[in-house]
């Protein structure tokens, strides 16, 4: 995510030099004569007159034009991505909505450009339409996967930033694009999924989660005893741990009579972000409080026997 981020910083650095560089070329007399008039003509259509030809002015104001149509996209991109830190959803919205800006800034890019050519953009767009027709049925997956990414903004069923499970993959929404949806499991790991093929989805963060902690004692044991101990550690997790717990552990009852252990269930409301630390943190307090009172876990014991010959 950090390579991504730097990498686009980069991207959005080179551009700014680029179109920097145009407006100081049609702005100053640093390069004069047919360069400057070229540049200065990409607002006024001057340079998009004539035939086609690859000429040094037209060249150099059809990366101008081609730069300064990427920076513009880009840089309205990066004003969504600022609503975008209020709440999931504007990160949805934002984020969806800045990935079709790219795409439209990319394609008026190079329009521009082409027309600074000197090529018939009409002509071009329609032998394109053409061939985009022919290819449209084998294009259908595409087509699938930026409806499906636009409804998906529209109903707001998920967003950036929730936790979420696909095909057994567990991880965080970090974008959701015009044709793909990024998510990132706790290890770091990144599962890149076209838009179309988000089925069955479950969405971890739409409500708390429930921890759970199951503490085994004795038979021995005489229940009452643990289960004060329980409550009283309970009490302790909940102030110990506010940004963690949402409300106090309870204390659920004897969940099963095991082969050789009395189970007792303890659930917490947590959020799902925090629920793999919150099951760490019951089974280490309980562990630590039981051992305390002297209450006994019992664990598997093999007894083996000698035979005598």
């Amino acid at each position: 995510m950090k390579k991504r981020r730097a990498s686009s910083i980069f991207g959005f650095f080179i551009l700014t030099l680029i179109v920097a560089s145009g407006v100081v070329i049609a702005t100053t007399d640093i390069v004069g004569g047919e360069i400057k008039e070229t540049v200065m003509g990409c607002f006024s259509h001057i340079a998009a007159s004539g035939s086609f030809a690859i000429t040094l002015p037209r060249l150099v104001a059809a990366i101008f034009a081609f730069a300064a149509c990427l920076w513009i996209a880009s840089f309205v991109s990066f004003i969504f991505s600022l609503f975008g830190r209020r709440s999931a959803r504007l990160r949805t919205v934002s984020a969806l909505t800045g990935s079709l800006v790219k795409c439209i800034g990319l394609i008026l890019a190079v329009i521009w450009a082409l027309a600074i050519l000197g090529v018939d953009v009409t002509a071009a767009i329609a032998g394109v339409g053409i061939v985009a027709l022919v290819l449209s049925f084998g294009a259908q997956s595409l087509v699938e996967d930026v409806v499906t990414g636009i409804f998906i903004m529209i109903e707001g069923r998920i967003n950036v930033g929730d936790i979420v499970v696909l095909d057994d993959f567990r991880g965080e929404i970090t974008s959701i694009g015009a044709r793909t949806t990024a998510i990132m499991d706790t290890g770091g790991n990144y599962k890149i999924v076209n838009n179309s093929d988000i089925r069955n989805i479950q969405n971890r963060s739409a409500d708390n989660s429930l921890a759970i902690c199951d503490v085994s004692i004795s038979y021995g044991t005489y229940i009452p005893d643990a289960e004060k101990v329980v409550e009283a550690t309970s009490d302790a997790l909940l102030a110990k741990y506010p940004d963690v717990f949402i409300s106090r552990p309870e204390y659920m009852g004897v969940q099963s009579l095991a082969d050789s252990a009395v189970v007792l269930r303890i659930t917490a409301t947590i959020k799902e972000a925090n629920i793999f630390r919150a099951q760490r943190l019951m089974n280490r307090e309980y562990k630590l409080a039981i051992d305390a009172a002297g209450i006994e876990i019992p664990f598997p014991q093999v007894v083996v026997h000698n035979a005598k010959k």
